[in-house]
C-alpha cells in the first residue's frame, strides 16, 4: 500500500490508547496465571443493571416496534423532541437554565461527540488541554493534526496543557499563551475534582474576551453531591457565546451497554449550531427510538428516584475507598463529587511501574496516572463502578500489600 495516502497524523500517537493497553496487559496476566481472580477497578464501567423503570420503558418500546401505526424507521438525526425537552426538563430547568430543543443533539455517546466536534475547526488553531485528563480529548486532535510532534517530557509541542493539580488546588490556570478551543472536564476525570463557579467564570470571561471555545465535559455533573457547585456551565454568565457543553446517560443511569448521550451547541454560537446540525445529519443516523424512551423515562419522578439511588450507592463505594486509603496512610483526592479516587502512591514510583505491582501482588486493576497526562504520573485511578462486595475485597487485599 502506498504510504502516501495514509493521515501520518496516527504515527504521532503514543502507543495504543489508554484503556486498550491495560486490557492487554491484564491479558497477559491471564495467560501466565490461569486461576488468576482479577479485581477490576480501573475502566469506568458500570456493574449495577439498568433501573425498572428503564427495563418497562424500553419493553414497551420494542412492543410499539412491532406494530404498524406505532413502529419507527429513522427518527431525527438530533435526537426525538421528547427525549429532548425531557433533557431540558430534567437537567437545565431545575437550575435556572433557559434552553431550547433544538440546542441539545442527542448521540450514541459522549466519547463520539468529544472526538467529533473538533471536525468544525481548523487543523492550524491552538488547543487547551487539563493534565491530566481523559486521553480522548488530546488523541483526536493528535490525529487531525493540531498538536505538533511529543517531546521528551510526554507534551506535544503545540499543545498548551492547563496543569491541574494538588498545588493549585486542582483548579488550573487560564493558557499563558492565546489559544482558540479549550477543554475542560469537571467533574474532572481522573482526579474526580469539581471546578470551582470562580473558576469556570474565568475561563468564560477569557473565552469571550479572546473569542475562544470552551469544550466543557460535564459527562459526570450528576455525582457533584453539593449543590452549591456549579454542574453546567451555562450556569456561567456568558457561557452560551462561547461553550459547547457534553453529557451523557453512560455513567448517570448505566448506559455503557445502551449507548445514549447529549451534546448542547447554543443558538448564540449559529454557526457552529448549523455545522454541527450538518455534521450530524450527514455522518451520524440518529440513536434508536427504543434507547431514547428508555433515557426519556429518566427524568419522571420514579425513573429519577431510582437513577439516584444507583447513583449514591456507586458514591457510597467512593467513600468507602477513599477512607480505606486514608486509613492506610495515603492522600487522596476525589471521590466526594465523582466516582473516581486519585490515589498518590509511594513517592518515587512510576505509575504504570505501581499498576504491574498491584496486579501482580493483589490481583487489582487500576489506571496508571501518566496515562491521563505528564501531571498525572505519581497517581493512579480507582473507579467506585465495581461490584461493592468485590471492592471490599480489593481494598483488602491492598490494605494486606502494605
Amino acid at each position: 500500500m502506498n504510504n502516501t495516502i495514509i493521515n501520518s497524523y496516527y504515527d504521532r500517537l503514543p502507543g495504543s490508547y489508554l484503556f486498550s493497553t491495560i486490557a492487554k496487559k491484564i491479558k497477559e496476566y491471564q495467560i501466565h496465571n490461569e486461576k488468576a481472580d482479577i479485581i477490576r477497578l480501573g475502566i469506568g464501567d458500570v456493574s449495577s443493571p439498568l433501573i425498572p423503570a428503564v427495563i418497562e420503558a424500553m419493553h414497551k418500546a420494542v412492543n410499539e416496534m412491532s406494530v404498524k401505526e406505532t413502529f419507527h424507521g429513522y427518527g431525527p438525526e438530533q435526537g426525538y423532541r421528547f427525549l429532548r425537552e425531557a433533557i431540558i426538563r430534567g437537567e437545565y430547568t431545575p437550575r435556572g437554565i433557559s434552553m431550547d430543543p433544538d440546542e441539545v443533539f442527542v448521540s450514541d455517546g459522549s466519547k463520539c461527540d468529544v472526538a467529533n466536534i473538533q471536525d468544525l475547526f481548523s487543523t492550524h488553531i491552538k488547543i487547551a488541554i487539563p493534565d491530566p485528563v481523559y486521553p480522548v480529548y488530546l488523541d483526536s486532535n493528535v490525529m487531525a493534526g493540531r498538536t505538533g510532534i511529543i517531546q521528551s517530557d510526554g507534551r506535544f509541542s503545540k499543545v498548551t496543557y492547563l496543569a491541574s493539580n494538588a498545588e493549585n488546588q486542582f483548579q488550573p490556570a487560564l493558557p499563558k499563551s492565546p489559544v482558540e478551543l479549550i477543554y475542560l472536564c469537571s467533574p474532572n476525570n481522573p482526579t474526580g475534582t469539581v471546578l470551582s463557579r470562580d473558576t469556570l467564570q474565568k475561563f468564560v470571561d477569557y473565552a469571550n474576551e479572546k473569542g475562544a471555545i470552551i469544550l466543557f465535559d460535564g459527562a459526570y455533573n450528576c455525582y457533584i453531591r453539593d449543590e452549591s457547585l456549579p454542574h453546567s456551565i451555562y450556569e456561567i454568565p456568558g457561557a452560551r457565546t462561547c461553550a459547547i457543553e457534553f453529557r451523557s446517560f453512560s455513567k448517570t443511569a448505566g448506559f455503557t451497554g445502551i449507548r445514549c448521550a447529549y451534546t448542547i451547541v447554543p443558538l448564540e454560537l449559529s454557526k457552529l449550531h448549523s455545522m454541527w446540525l450538518r455534521h450530524q445529519t450527514t455522518k451520524f443516523n440518529g440513536v434508536n427510538y427504543i434507547t431514547q424512551r428508555a433515557a426519556e423515562v429518566i427524568y419522571s419522578k420514579e425513573g429519577w428516584k431510582q437513577t439516584k439511588a444507583i447513583i449514591n450507592d456507586y458514591m457510597e463505594t467512593a467513600s468507602m475507598i477513599r477512607n480505606e486509603l486514608i486509613s492506610c496512610g495515603y492522600t487522596v483526592f476525589g471521590g466526594e463529587h465523582a466516582p473516581y479516587i486519585w490515589w498518590k502512591i509511594p513517592k518515587g514510583q512510576k505509575s504504570f511501574d505501581f499498576f504491574d505491582h498491584l496486579l501482580s501482588t493483589c490481583e487489582v486493576v487500576g489506571t496508571p496516572g501518566s496515562g491521563f497526562g505528564p501531571c498525572g504520573e505519581g497517581y493512579f485511578r480507582l473507579t467506585s463502578f465495581g461490584d461493592r462486595e468485590q471492592t471490599k475485597i480489593a481494598l483488602k487485599r491492598i490494605r494486606e500489600m502494605l
